[in-house]
């Protein structure tokens, strides 16, 4: 098509950002005429057309297309799954003295992470490994003492470096004014009274057991518990009248039990270690055992009475 038929067309190239219009001043001007009937169309005429249609529909799909002149912007989709990146269950094993302060850790923890919720399971340490053990699914487990986190290693189910984050120690529960007079260790030993341990497997059972060794005293306990909750809520209910516990277990029921204190728990400190567990979450894990290592992890624990890691 030469310069001349073109102008003759009536085209004019549309404003900036505007879509361009054929009207029908431009088809008359492009010199087209229908043809005569049983007359054939010359070709002249049907190029000219054709030429200009094509023009206007470049046009009309170029103007839809994201500008690309310097300054613009082009905003691109996010990626599929960005708004629900994170989140998810993170499953806590964890040792039954901790049962208040992890319970508050969770909460704090899926505050600061939202769409996270934190599920835990409180029982004696040895028989949370022999779950671990035996294909229980966690991401986290918190022991009351190093051997049966040793355990749980020597196991293959954990995963990484344990890291120690808290002490504790023992204390004797008594029931509120302690009306049976108890003062010392060797005082569970005397005519008639009910005393309660923790099984020897389980933490609080072990530490008795280094006590007895330390002071020579040997106890003949009723019975002996599966986990530490369990001495302390037969004394709380009146099933017992002394029971080998945790401080921290006696601080948490202030009001219910009394605590005796004696100098021979010092010989028998438990370290409490957190580790991954294998085959669990290992980054949500990690950022929950770092919360606990945290400063909200041991302002939480030392108002119970947990001491710092040693």
């Amino acid at each position: 098509m030469n310069q001349q038929a073109f102008r003759g067309s009536g085209w004019r190239s549309p404003r900036p950002g505007a879509k361009p219009r054929l009207s029908q001043q431009a088809f008359r001007g492009s010199g087209w005429r229908s043809p005569r009937p049983g007359a054939r169309p010359r070709f002249s005429q049907l190029a000219l057309v054709v030429a200009a249609v094509a023009l206007f529909a470049g046009a009309c799909s170029s103007s839809d297309e994201p500008s690309t002149q310097p300054g613009a912007s082009v905003t691109a989709p996010a990626p599929k799954g960005a708004a629900n990146a994170g989140g998810g269950t993170l499953t806590v094993f964890a040792a039954a003295s901790l049962t208040e302060s992890f319970t508050a850790l969770g909460k704090e923890f899926e505050a600061k992470h939202p769409g996270t919720s934190v599920k835990f399971s409180f029982a004696g340490s040895s028989t949370l490994v022999q779950q671990l053990t035996n294909g229980a699914k966690a991401d986290v487990f918190a022991s009351a003492d190093q051997a049966n986190l040793d355990k749980a290693v020597q196991g293959g189910v954990i995963d990484g470096q344990p890291t120690v984050f808290a002490t504790n120690k023992l204390a004797i529960a008594v029931a509120p004014g302690n009306p049976k007079g108890i003062k010392s260790f060797a005082d569970l030993n005397k005519a008639g009274l009910t005393v309660l341990t923790c099984a020897p497997q389980v933490p609080c059972g072990a530490a008795a057991k280094k006590v007895e060794t330390a002071t020579g005293v040997t106890l003949k306990p009723k019975s002996e518990e599966q986990d530490v909750k369990q001495v302390l809520n037969k004394v709380a209910s009146g099933d017992a009248d002394a029971g080998l516990v945790y401080v921290t277990d006696v601080t948490s029921s202030a009001g219910k039990v009394d605590k005796v204190d004696f100098p021979e728990a010092a010989q028998a400190v438990n370290s409490y270690p957190i580790a991954a567990v294998k085959g669990g979450q290992a980054d949500l894990a990690k950022q929950f055992s770092d919360f606990v290592l945290g400063t909200e992890g041991k302002n939480e624990l030392a108002k119970v009475g947990f001491g710092p890691a040693q």
